[in-house]
């Protein structure tokens, strides 16, 4: 199985978020769509996850009270699957959830790191159709499902915040998907853009020859 990304990463997103990009949070924790709303339409969901490479059937949500979605986190996990994070205002704490392709067993589990921990570290401890996994200070869990596997991972985050999230996994809504994934491009370009910036001879480059002595 393919490792898991690690965290550290991530940890710039309380920066980014407070230093001008305010306005790339969306749906504000629990109630922000809810998986009693409107399921997004399935053409919709299909045509945006595509078009950033993510397989639609991978594109998976979740809700936890205090929690945003960074949506500059969104983005392809491995080949085709789906990564988000979520950040806490008040703890500075992240939730990632990431969908891959594959499966989890209680052999395979220790072997798949949680976080930024090293490999080899893993504690797992089955609980219901979930594992709880746990190396150091990050944790979280692991929902096998047929053909792929839901991760939700954090670091300083209580258990408790963790197993409601996995709960709370659930297939974007309509509203939802407005926030999580930019619309599909409508047109495609089918010739080469003509830029008005170059000369009609040559490419433009700066000239940086060396003057002969004495010219």
């Amino acid at each position: 199985m393919r490792a898991l990304r690690a965290l550290p990463p991530l940890l710039l997103l309380p920066v980014l978020l407070v230093t001008g990009c305010g306005t790339e949070k969306a749906g504000a924790g629990a109630g922000a769509g809810g998986g009693s709303a409107a399921p997004a339409d399935p053409a919709r969901l299909t045509a945006r996850a595509r078009a950033l490479g993510i397989a639609p059937e991978l594109v998976y949500v979740t809700e936890s009270p205090g929690y945003t979605l960074a949506r500059q986190s969104v983005g392809v996990s491995g080949d085709d699957g789906f990564s988000a994070v979520y950040w806490s205002e008040k703890t500075h704490t992240q939730i990632e959830i990431r969908v891959d392709r594959g499966t989890l067993t209680a052999a395979t589990c220790p072997r798949q790191p949680v976080g930024d921990a090293a490999e080899g570290r893993t504690r797992c401890t089955r609980e219901g159709d979930a594992w709880y996994r746990s190396a150091g200070r990050q944790h979280g869990y692991a929902e096998p499902r047929k053909g792929y596997v839901i991760w939700l991972t954090g670091a300083g985050v209580p258990r408790t915040t963790l197993h409601r999230a996995l709960l709370a996994v659930h297939r974007p809504t309509a509203a939802e998907l407005a926030d999580l994934l930019p619309p599909a491009p409508t047109t495609v370009p089918t010739a080469p853009v003509r830029r008005g910036d170059l000369p009609p001879n040559g490419d433009g480059a700066p000239d940086n020859s060396v003057p002969t002595r004495g010219a």
